[in-house]
């Protein structure tokens, strides 16, 4: 699907409130509601629009460990990776994997409550997976930017 003006004018209002109603969100955009619900509707099933969340503060969760943990693998054998991928995947610490290229296989953005509980994801989770050759973790020290919305 090919964004159109209309199309980037809603993204951007529901990226700032996605609770708004859909009247006001057309009356944002200069359309009615009818045609509001209809592209809303497209972008959704076109896949643009993935889903609708509640934003939470981490600290204010209760999580107050924040890292980045680079991951290397021994090799990238189908099983090490596929293991690794599906692992990683089910864990709620984990809020961000890439695969990247450059030093490390893998990099995860991590949440946990503190030091003890990031010991326990280490030591009872992450050091026990197949593969693993290196795990190095950056502490957060501060949050620059952090944002969901994207520039349209």
């Amino acid at each position: 699907m090919k964004l159109e003006e209309p199309d980037r004018r809603l993204l951007t209002v529901l990226q700032d409130d996605g609770r708004i109603s859909n009247q006001d969100l057309a009356e944002r955009c200069g359309m009615s509601a009818s045609a509001c619900w209809r592209r809303v509707r497209a972008l959704e099933e076109a896949g643009i629009i993935s889903g609708y969340r509640a934003l939470l503060d981490p600290a204010e969760s209760g999580l107050k460990f924040h890292a980045v943990v680079h991951v290397t693998l021994t090799r990238h054998e189908h099983g090490h990776v596929d293991t690794f991928i599906a692992e990683v995947r089910q864990r709620p610490e984990v809020l961000d994997c890439f695969s990247t290229t450059g030093e490390a296989d893998y990099h995860l953005r991590v949440l946990c409550a503190d030091l003890d509980a990031y010991n326990v994801f280490l030591e009872g989770f992450l050091f026990r997976l197949p593969g693993i050759a290196n795990v190095r973790t950056n502490l957060v020290l501060k949050s620059i930017k952090h944002t969901t919305r994207l520039a349209l």
